[in-house]
């Protein structure tokens, strides 16, 4: 699996089916998106962008701890 391709919140029903939702980079984009969205420095444009940049971040300092 790519970076930030694996699941952020994985389950499996009782039928062995598993589910993957969505996946860590859309996560880690999502809670950054609400730190920037009540930042006054940052253009409202500019906040989607800027969300998966910071996710990125945060997959890359992952990979270096594994």
């Amino acid at each position: 699996m790519s970076k930030g391709n694996s699941p952020a919140f994985p389950c499996q029903d009782s039928n062995k089916n598993i589910y993957t939702g969505m996946n860590l980079r859309d996560y880690f984009a999502l809670e950054a998106m609400h730190g920037l969205l009540e930042a006054d420095h940052v253009k409202r444009d500019d906040i989607p962008k800027e969300a998966y940049r910071i996710a990125d971040m945060m997959l890359d300092e992952r990979q270096a701890y594994k």
